[in-house]
């Protein structure tokens, strides 16, 4: 990357350490700090405290605290490779809570400068042994093969074998799917809890970024397949959150709380995990905090209110009543299941039965899912294909409408849905109205965008619905549709994602498409069939047998696992990760 004023800019780096690499156009150069500066929320302010030292002529080091997402505390070392002849602090600006400093070098070395940066969420003394653990020295190119290195070997743990334009939207997907989440402990395992506290991780490792209402449905279900070393960590990282905070993870970053979404969809990926076989976790342990999470009452939650009426009422819960209650009913079937895995048959038979509140709101005149007051009536006027938002149009549903909603139960409970709509050609209908149904403005600030009727592909509630064809009278739709959406709202060019990637769960729905299943019911660990859009492709992660999946023809005819003709519909995780073959033909 070249800046305006001829400036090359390199960057690359390792875990914890960012590396840049700057080519100026002649000997005197002039480096801009700006603490102040960063990405904001809402216009809101960002810093709201800092300390700043000036260590040396080559290193600043400091704290800052920022208000943005969520409050974040974040300690850094910045090192430079070349003494600065001139440190001047620049003019502040109302409500600036951090510095801004320009530096000034006489240049050597072919006129390039190298700077070294690195993070921790405990100390500045935690930044500067992550630095020293990581990049002690100054060997840029290294660094940059060393990161492509294990870039490649985890790309390479999926090999598909398609055009070159499908091959870089695939890979663009994967990479997209493997930065997240990200492990915030220093390398001595110290990091800094929801409770503010200093911890130390278990084997290291304390992931955040965990967003978990767009990533519990394919993004972690495809983790466990291709990073599975990463999944245990995960989980465990979650039941510290659990003991820091009192319930589960929402949403995190930086190793905070911000409570966005709802739903506690930490229930589902630690089910996901464990229906999977990962025992790296107190699976008692979890269990109990996935209990208390739905019964003791927090910020995202009134279980008294929903024991009472089995259903969330929008006269007492005005923003997102339908919603809620469809995703606490799908989080209550993630526990009942781990429940009864554990052997805790009572408790799973207590979630079963909130799993089904979400028959309370199903309208057997619209047969969609519709909100319902205290005195069990339905609200009116009823527009079935309104959308709403908490943040700018407040309603029943979160970023969708009662048509893309309505699906939610079918995570888990597609038999159960398909009695609710009539049968079988009745639940098929619907589906076909679904994708057929054009009314209604499609504003993607309420989560309306990449549309095929009233399925909305650029946001998450949707994503499941077309894989819910094969349990209809029309298994072909998903085959049809799938390519549908690869091909129309996925492209190979900048822009190329559609919306937010949601920390990479639009990327794992390609992945997921193109190899030709997806996990309907994502804490099960079964994969619903469709049909491959690549000719082959190849799993393998080191240490386990390959999968291989193979495509003849248009692939729309007899499904075989390792030479076996089987059902079309299902997929169990433990097919994939043992090894074989599956044929499309």
């Amino acid at each position: 990357m070249v800046l305006g004023d001829g400036v090359k800019v390199e960057l690359t780096c390792t875990e914890r350490v960012a590396l840049h690499r700057y080519t100026f156009p002649g000997e005197e150069a002039t480096v801009r700090v700006d603490l102040q500066h960063g990405l904001r929320f809402q216009n809101r302010p960002l810093v709201v405290d800092s300390l700043i030292h000036i260590d040396s002529p080559t290193q600043i080091s400091g704290t800052c605290s920022t208000d943005n997402w969520v409050k974040r505390r974040y300690f850094f070392t910045l090192v430079f490779d070349q003494p600065a002849t001139q440190v001047e602090t620049l003019p502040g600006k109302p409500g600036d809570k951090a510095p801004r400093h320009a530096l000034r070098f006489r240049l050597r070395d072919g006129a390039k400068l190298q700077v070294k940066v690195a993070l921790s969420s405990v100390s500045i003394e935690g930044a500067k042994a992550n630095m020293q653990a990581e990049q002690p020295g100054w060997g840029f190119d290294a660094a940059r093969l060393a990161a492509r290195q294990k870039w490649n070997a985890l790309l390479r743990r999926i090999e598909i074998e398609a055009d070159p334009a499908t091959r870089r939207i695939f890979y663009t997907a994967l990479y997209h799917l493997l930065l997240h989440p990200t492990n915030l402990a220093d390398v001595d395992g110290s990091y800094r809890g929801a409770d503010d506290r200093i911890h130390k991780a278990e084997g290291g490792e304390y992931y955040t970024t965990l967003s978990l209402w767009d990533t519990y449905r394919a993004a972690f279900p495809l983790l466990t397949l291709v990073a599975p070393e990463r999944v245990d960590g995960i989980i465990r990282s979650m039941l510290a959150h659990h003991k820091a905070q009192g319930y589960l993870p929402i949403w995190t970053a930086w190793g905070q709380e911000n409570h966005c979404m709802i739903g506690n969809h930490a229930i589902p990926v630690i089910a996901a995990a464990y229906s999977r076989g990962f025992r790296g976790f107190d699976a008692n342990e979890a269990l109990e905090a996935m209990v208390s999470s739905s019964t003791v009452p927090h910020l995202n939650s009134d279980w008294a209110l929903l024991e009472r009426y089995g259903y969330y009422p929008f006269d007492l819960v005005p923003i997102e009543s339908v919603s809620r209650t469809l995703e606490t009913s799908y989080d209550d079937h993630c526990i009942a299941a781990m429940a009864a895995q554990l052997g805790r048959k009572d408790l799973a038979q207590t979630f079963v039965r909130r799993a089904l509140h979400y028959r309370n709101l199903h309208d057997p005149e619209t047969r969609l899912m519709r909100g319902r007051d205290s005195q069990g009536k339905w609200r009116t006027p009823f527009d079935p294909v309104k959308a709403t938002s908490p943040m700018n149009n407040p309603g029943d549903y979160t970023e969708a409408n009662a048509w893309q909603y309505t699906w939610t139960p079918a995570h888990f409970d597609v038999e159960g849905m398909i009695r609710l709509m009539g049968g079988r050609t009745a639940f098929t209908g619907m589906l076909d109205t679904f994708f057929s149904l054009h009314q209604g403005t499609a504003d993607k600030f309420l989560g309306q965008e990449a549309m095929i009727g009233q399925y909305a592909h650029g946001n998450e509630p949707c994503h499941h619905i077309i894989w819910l064809y094969a349990f209809s009278d029309k298994p072909e739709r998903v085959g049809e549709l799938t390519r549908q959406v690869c091909s129309s709202f996925y492209k190979d060019a900048p822009d190329g994602l559609l919306g937010n990637d949601d920390c990479g769960q639009m990327s794992a729905w390609y992945i997921y498409a193109t190899l030709g299943f997806y996990p309907v019911d994502p804490a099960s660990g079964d994969h619903v069939l469709g049909v491959p859009l690549v000719r082959r492709a190849r799993l393998q992660v080191p240490g386990k047998p390959a999968f291989e999946i193979l495509r003849i023809g248009q692939g729309t005819g007899e499904v075989l696992l390792d030479g076996k003709l089987r059902l079309r519909t299902l997929l169990p995780h433990s097919a994939l990760t043992d090894g074989g073959t599956l044929q499309f033909r």
